[in-house]
């Protein structure tokens, strides 16, 4: 599509078992409220600890989808 025009931001999904599921979780919820999502690009991966233990898995994405001028 050459006139096409797409929109990025990132979310951050969490998860207490993988990274994987914290991406899922991210970019279902996102596509709840993001019409024409596009693309999801793993940023970053990070885990959060407490008391020497890990928490949860946390996956920042780049999220893309059609800019649509209305």
């Amino acid at each position: 599509m050459p006139d096409s025009v797409y929109k990025v931001i990132q979310v951050v999904g969490s998860s207490p078992t993988s990274w994987e599921e914290a991406a899922k979780h991210a970019v279902e919820t996102a596509g709840k409220h993001i019409h024409d999502l596009r693309v999801a690009e793993v940023a970053q991966l990070d885990l959060k600890v407490e008391e020497g233990k890990i928490a949860a898995y946390r996956t920042r994405l780049n999220l893309s989808f059609r800019y649509q001028d209305d």
